[in-house]
């Protein structure tokens, strides 16, 4: 089978974003400068994020959402992007999972109070990998999951049992994490590594997962390849990209490490920061897909990410793949 295209499953959760006009203390007040509602969630925004850059290949949804107005408004945002909604199935059990993101003028930082909704109950059988030609299967977030994110009798999670059904059918995976203090992190995570062929995570996440604080050292380049070797060595089948403030590094199950570095943001570029992670992880699947080098994976992820913080929802800063690039001779990279 000739596959094309991009399957992302997991998380669909309706963002109420605020912008206010600083972080309180406990008990004391803030002001709301602004308010919208826009798409959330890991599959959902790389999903949006793809469809504004004009990628030109399939795009298919996989999740749960309520019988609600919520979910009722993600199927016709979906729909309205040009995204298959085939598997983005609806129940009446559970709400449509929900975020307020709560994000500080000028400084783009947020904070998130998160209801799980449906997606606590997303399961293995909301999956059939036999009705997609997609070339990727992107799953997001585990550890926000519940159901996913058990571990069975056998020591495997759902999520692993997902990811080999998906490499069964012919689909290269994808995994992303969210960044959760959880007890059961690791063991999470390593359950669904021998599955994944592209892991895709900030420090935070690997330091969970290897039990080592990364955020002290985002500048330590050499730091962060071996921290991606080490998720190489748990099972992680292609490749580990790890995204941080100063860049992102990238390390090859061949041997292979590279590195990019973030762009410099003048002064007022930042927006917001809500989905600029998932902002790098679509332009990273682009470049994938259409099997660029990884070094030109992560120069147009770098951009797509830059590109998401000019507008607070994940989405609405994106643009076609072709104007996403010239942020590379607009913008010099840092050092």
């Amino acid at each position: 089978m000739n596959r094309t295209g991009i399957l992302a499953g997991g998380n669909f959760i309706i963002d109420h974003v605020k912008l206010i006009d600083r972080y309180p203390d406990q008990d004391m007040l803030a002001l709301i400068r602004g308010e919208s509602s826009s798409n959330g969630g890991g599959p959902y925004n790389v999903l949006k994020d793809l469809a504004a850059m004009q990628v030109g290949y399939p795009l298919e949804a996989a999740g749960l959402v309520g019988h609600d107005p919520n979910g009722d408004w993600i199927l016709r945002d979906c729909q309205a992007a040009g995204i298959d909604v085939s598997q983005l199935h609806q129940t009446r059990d559970a709400p449509t999972s929900y975020t307020d993101a709560m994000t500080v003028c000028g400084t783009g930082r947020r904070t998130f109070f998160h209801h799980l909704g449906a997606n606590a109950v997303l399961g293995a059988g909301h999956f059939d990998f036999t009705r997609t030609r997609a070339k990727i299967f992107h799953l997001g977030y585990l550890m926000l999951l519940s159901e996913m994110d058990r571990i069975r009798e056998d020591g495997r999670s759902v999520a692993s049992i997902v990811l080999e059904a998906a490499r069964a059918a012919g689909l290269a995976t994808s995994v992303d994490l969210v960044s959760a203090d959880h007890p059961d992190f690791r063991t999470i995570v390593t359950s669904s590594l021998p599955f994944t062929d592209h892991l895709i995570v900030n420090e935070i996440e690997v330091g969970l997962v290897i039990g080592d604080n990364l955020q002290s050292s985002h500048d330590d380049i050499q730091r962060m390849q071996d921290a991606a070797r080490s998720l190489l060595a748990l099972g992680v089948r292609r490749e580990v990209i790890i995204h941080f403030e100063a860049g992102a590094v990238v390390a090859e199950k061949a041997g292979a490490v590279h590195h990019q570095a973030s762009l410099h943001l003048p002064d007022g570029f930042i927006a917001g920061a809500t989905g600029a992670g998932d902002a790098f992880a679509a332009g990273y699947l682009h470049g994938t897909h259409e099997e660029w080098s990884i070094a030109d994976r992560l120069k147009l992820a770098v951009c797509t990410a830059a590109m998401s913080l000019t507008d607070p929802t994940p989405s609405l800063g994106l643009k076609p793949v072709s104007e996403c690039l010239k942020l590379l001779d607009t913008l010099k990279h840092l050092n």
